[in-house]
């Protein structure tokens, strides 16, 4: 019998990419304690932002501040959190449309329980102490106390 004929693959992408000037201007803004979006044409905001508008593919470069703080609209409690989580324990994931935002984002949510949330409530960001320019930066979002009601 012949013998066969064999030649591994190795599937490797040797290349780096830069965030170029809208991702790395977000992840810049995280670094600093601020969370940025990006006007689109029709003057509603992404956020994240994102290089291209997603329906018309124009290029988008006005970056906006958007508020730390925001409206939960929907969320999933994870129990228990998968291995690649970030969170080691039982959390929360929300999608938040931050203030001054037309789009919401996903993030943590900082509760013990999933009896602490629901849609339509007030969150805001929370930082880690020391910062380096990434997602992780926003450690999350809390609930956000209602003023004068200590809730």
């Amino acid at each position: 019998m012949a013998e066969r004929l064999r030649a591994d693959l190795v599937l490797e992408y040797p290349f780096t990419r830069t965030t170029g000037p809208v991702i790395g201007a977000f992840l810049t803004g995280l670094r600093e304690g601020i969370i940025l979006g990006i006007r689109r044409p029709d003057g509603t905001v992404l956020c994240p932002p994102t290089e291209y508008d997603p329906e018309t593919s124009e290029p988008l470069t006005e970056l906006v501040e958007v508020g730390p703080q925001g409206e939960l609209e929907s969320w999933t409690w994870v129990d228990p959190p998968r291995s690649q989580s970030p969170w080691d324990q039982p959390h929360g994931l929300g999608l938040i449309r931050l203030d001054g935002a037309d789009t919401p984002m996903i993030h943590g949510l900082l509760v013990d329980h999933p009896g602490e949330l629901f849609s339509g409530m007030r969150v805001v960001a929370q930082w880690r102490s020391e910062r380096g320019g990434h997602i992780a930066d926003l450690e999350g979002f809390s609930p956000q106390e209602s003023p004068g009601t200590g809730q």
